[in-house]
């Protein structure tokens, strides 16, 4: 075979891992796509909370995310920096409906309570790590329901 009829290796297709990490925001996320799937400047999750679970409310120091939801319903708050929780209300989510999440606004998400919420969600640039999200003392959908990740003890201070 020659140089110029060898075939060309692409990157791998993501695929549904097993492995389900809890998000700083208490929702449960299996990687899609990320570094190890050559994913360069987005990273790919699908996200899962239950039926009338509350995220945690956070906000992120430097992505954007884009969310498409698979499966249930719920709703979704977002604010703006600056911004009074109160001054902004949340919005309904369905399958099919797509939504931004700026970087450094705070948001909050819950599931509506006759079934689980399931999104897509798409993150620029690639995810940096768990320090990304930064805890918020307030959401707009009330108190939470999903518990933090657990700190691993034994892990190395970054």
């Amino acid at each position: 075979m020659t140089e110029e009829t060898r075939p060309v290796a692409a990157p791998p297709v993501g695929r549904n891992s097993g492995d389900v990490i809890v998000a700083p925001d208490g929702s449960r996320v299996r990687l899609l796509l990320t570094d190890e799937h050559g994913a360069t400047r987005c990273s790919m999750v699908e996200v899962t909370i239950g039926a009338g679970e509350v995220s945690r409310p956070v906000r992120h120091r430097t992505v954007e995310e884009a969310w498409y939801v698979l499966s249930g319903a719920g709703e979704v708050w977002r604010c703006p920096p600056g911004i009074p929780v109160s001054r902004v209300p949340p919005v309904p989510v369905t399958a099919g409906e797509a939504l931004i999440i700026p970087t450094g606004w705070a948001f909050q998400f819950r599931a509506g309570l006759g079934s689980e919420l399931q999104f897509v969600c798409v993150t620029t640039p690639a995810w940096p790590g768990m320090d990304e999200a930064v805890e918020v003392p307030e959401g707009g959908l009330g108190e939470p329901t999903l518990e933090p990740p657990r700190v691993n003890p034994d892990a190395e201070p970054r």
